[in-house]
């Protein structure tokens, strides 16, 4: 499963792939979420951009989307406050990539 839920929300396991001709998240991949990001991993750009990414796709403010690991990695570990798991899973299934 990509995600966990937690008592704050969700921890969502994402992939990363920087430097994609597109923002958005691109599919389930193993056990992680594939989002694909515009920026070069340079200054924290590509970082900063996943948290738009995210907050945008799950109708979330950025300030709910939060680091919990993986910063300095493709394989990042993110907390989602206040979602729960099915409403993670109809934003992956709504993007078509699912």
């Amino acid at each position: 499963m990509y995600y966990t839920e937690t008592a704050e929300g969700v921890i969502l396991n994402v992939r990363a792939q920087p430097r994609s001709s597109r923002a958005g998240i691109a599919g389930v991949i193993g056990d992680a979420v594939k989002v694909r990001i515009k920026s070069a991993p340079v200054d924290g750009r590509a970082n900063k951009e996943l948290i738009e990414t995210l907050s945008e796709a799950m109708g979330l403010p950025k300030s709910s989307v939060v680091f919990k690991g993986g910063e300095t990695s493709k394989t990042k570990r993110i907390l989602l406050k206040g979602i729960g798991g099915s409403a993670v899973t109809a934003a992956v299934r709504a993007t078509g990539a699912y």
